[in-house]
């Protein structure tokens, strides 16, 4: 089987580049020169390009336009990677039987449930990102092709830019840290997103039933906290484990307090009962994540 991985060099990319390798030959294709293959999801000629070069059995696309502020003006950028390319993706995928993988965000809800998200539950997006990835999961649905949908939330991993290795800086250099307490979520693990997702997709293999199984999944972790809840159960362990000299005073603000030109969703938890049930699949809390990812936090990566 050969397996298309679309944007490896990112958070989630970058784990699933190991996760992938077991299901068959792996191809990666994104704009790094790391890349076998050149592939720009906002160009549609090189996308069409690489799909016809790699003949893939099986699509997974880890790409996305993720700068959520930029998005508020440059909208056409963002709807183009986020979502005019998935048509692009599942056309290829619907004519050459290749099934497709993407992962999508709670940013396509409006984020004021008082419940987790299920998959069935309205989307409403209140920013531009919301709008282009709700418009890539619209754009594959109809393409015919058979899809897994993944939407997840609150991404942060070992490797890259995400909130932790953020707030391990500043915690290095300030006394004292605010951070945002009104706005709830569910941080998932990167490395644990691309063992769970591959493991569904193994599944599908294994039980040939991609059509059946075809459609949207909610996949993040389990529980809730604040992003200020977040960052200080990580930084009662950075300081515990001697990364940083003493952890900072924290101090939390509303999301008035900390104004951005893209509007968050005060409420992120997504219900993964569905996954759950569906794939067999036991998917661990917030904190159970997070200290997986601790344990392995401070050696250095790629």
């Amino acid at each position: 089987m050969k397996i298309l991985l679309l944007g490896p060099g990112g958070q989630l990319g970058h784990e699933l580049q190991r996760t992938l390798r077991p299901l068959g030959t792996l191809i990666t294709a994104g704009r790094s020169d790391r890349c076998e293959i050149r592939a720009d999801l906002g160009a549609p000629e090189s996308l069409d390009a690489a799909l016809a070069a790699s003949c893939p059995d099986l699509i997974v696309n880890a790409a996305a336009y993720t700068a959520v502020d930029q998005a508020e003006s440059d909208y056409e950028t963002a709807l183009r990677i986020n979502g005019e390319a998935l048509g692009v993706i599942g056309a290829y995928g619907r004519q050459a039987g290749a099934p497709v993988v993407h992962f999508s965000t709670d940013y396509v809800f409006a984020g004021d449930a008082d419940r987790p998200y299920r998959e069935e539950d309205p989307v409403d997006p209140v920013n531009a990102y919301g709008r282009s990835k709700l418009a890539g999961e619209k754009a594959l649905r109809e393409s015919g092709a058979d899809h897994l949908i993944f939407r997840t939330a609150w991404v942060y991993g070992n490797h890259g830019k995400n909130f932790l290795r953020s707030i391990l800086r500043h915690a290095e250099s300030r006394d004292r840290l605010t951070i945002v307490d009104d706005q709830h979520g569910a941080p998932a693990w990167s490395r644990m997103l691309a063992q769970l997702s591959t493991a569904a997709m193994q599944r599908c293999i294994d039980a040939d039933n991609w059509r059946e199984r075809s459609g949207i999944y909610h996949l993040s972790a389990t529980g809730q906290t604040s992003w200020y809840g977040f960052a200080e159960a990580f930084l009662t362990h950075a300081a515990a484990s001697g990364w940083i000299g003493r952890a900072p005073e924290l101090a939390p603000i509303p999301t008035s307090e900390f104004p951005t030109p893209a509007k968050r969703p005060a409420y992120s938890v997504l219900d993964n009962g569905r996954f759950q049930k569906s794939f067999g699949l036991q998917v661990p809390t917030w904190q159970e994540q997070l200290a997986l990812c601790l344990a392995d936090f401070h050696q250095p990566h790629d």
